[in-house]
């Protein structure tokens, strides 16, 4: 019988493919929670590595394997990438793979497949790798893992060499990018003694965690773990008197502008999903955010007088910038998708441009880098609204400048993919 973690792990990947819950919000539901400390680490490393590494265990897998993947049953296709991840990248057994792998489908023909799949595997290992610079669609779409959509549209937009340095990036484990809470004097010497050995990072109040585990000290209040990329775009939208932050959940850029604003300051923190909205309540709870306010709220038609000092627009987006910290969005994002949130967007920050009083900031900003949602989408507002304009960046920010925009990019930042623009109603 396999054990729980691969048993859950297989459960997940099988649900990913049907688009239900976000694989970050499945991940911290009350089964995986339930499991111990290190039954739990092996689920994650499990469900993020093999979708994270998906293209280059499909290659290896197909090549013994009569039937397309795309026709096997997802059951089946979800242990035979579970039981090719854990060969060929991690450090198991293969014999402990293979049975493991097989005792999660159902059915003697089923289980014969991927048993003779895996230890033929197993025996005569991973094919050759492509040659990046020969072949790079090639490359992109097996050990890049992209899917071949995106895999086209990145080098015709990068170019080969920055198509494959960005899909390279997004392949490398996340950093373990954390701040830590303002509110408990001791925090630093707690993180210490914890031995997450923090290193700062390029933005202000970041901080890498070079060893230890810090997911465990987050649900003290002590840390909130946050990619830099996402802390950056918080800490523009900081500056003090009245913020409203539009799409705020799950609460981490509402309370790093609580924190870098002073307790003078005011947020508003809203949020339209009444799912999400409970989240967001329950981080503010923890942190000891009292001057954040929550309130339930559609960012298409926000229920306020206006007057705020900043807006912040941390719109929805296609998420393809996250991809190396939330891999499903690599196989469940769409070509079409980018036109829709891009609407989306539009009419969001259409929409809040009144709430900003005059002299104020409006920032927008998407966990993406793609045109149709960051350059694109801003330049139609400003020539729709003269009386908007870039704002100069702060100096810390100058890194991560291009042109009167921000971005970070992952091949160069080792951070998420974000872009923002902070723009002021003259």
């Amino acid at each position: 019988m396999p054990t729980p973690a691969r048993q859950l792990a297989h459960r997940i990947l099988v649900g990913t493919e049907k688009r239900g819950l976000p694989l970050a919000d499945r991940l911290a539901s009350p089964d995986v929670e339930a499991l111990a400390p290190r039954d739990r680490a092996l689920l994650h490393e499990l469900v993020l590595g093999t979708l994270r590494l998906r293209g280059a265990v499909d290659l290896a897998v197909s090549r013994f394997s009569r039937r397309p993947l795309d026709r096997l049953d997802p059951e089946v296709r979800s242990a035979l990438r579970l039981g090719a991840h854990q060969i060929l990248f991690l450090r198991v057994p293969d014999r402990a793979a293979v049975a493991e792998s097989v005792a999660l489908v159902r059915g003697t023909a089923a289980r014969g497949f991927v048993n003779a799949i895996l230890r033929r595997l197993a025996r005569e290992g991973p094919p050759p790798e492509t040659d990046p610079e020969a072949d790079p669609l090639g490359w992109l779409t097996t050990t890049g893992s992209l899917p071949r959509w995106l895999a086209e549209r990145w080098l015709a937009h990068l170019g080969p060499a920055g198509a494959v340095a960005r899909a390279r990036a997004l392949l490398e484990k996340p950093t373990a990018a954390f701040r830590m809470n303002p509110r408990v004097p001791d925090a630093p010497a707690r993180v210490e003694a914890a031995g997450l050995a923090p290193r700062p990072l390029a933005i202000p109040g970041a901080w890498a965690a070079t060893s230890g585990r810090p997911a465990e000290l987050a649900p003290s209040g002590l840390i909130y773990l946050q990619d830099p990329a996402s802390q950056l775009v918080a800490r523009l939208a900081a500056g003090g008197g009245l913020t409203l932050d539009a799409c705020a959940a799950p609460g981490g850029k509402a309370t790093l502008i609580a924190d870098a604003s002073g307790p003078a300051a005011r947020v508003v923190a809203a949020e339209a999903s009444a799912r999400r909205l409970r989240i967001l309540a329950q981080l503010c709870r923890r942190w000891g955010a009292d001057n954040v306010r929550v309130v339930g709220a559609d960012a298409r038609r926000p229920p306020f007088r206006g007057g705020f000092d900043t807006v912040l627009l941390d719109a929805p987006c296609s998420g393809l910038g996250t991809i190396g910290r939330h891999p499903d969005i690599r196989w469940n994002a769409r070509p079409e998708d980018l036109g829709r949130h891009a609407r989306q967007q539009r009419e969001m920050l259409e929409a809040l441009a009144p709430q900003v009083r005059r002299g104020g900031r409006l920032v927008y900003a998407t966990c993406s880098l793609e045109p149709e949602e960051t350059d694109r989408v801003v330049a139609a507002f400003l020539a729709a609204h003269p009386e908007v304009a870039p704002d100069p960046r702060p100096e810390w920010a100058a890194a991560f400048a291009d042109g009167p925009y921000v971005r970070t990019l992952p091949e160069r930042d080792g951070t998420d993919g974000f872009f923002a623009a902070v723009l002021r109603r003259e």
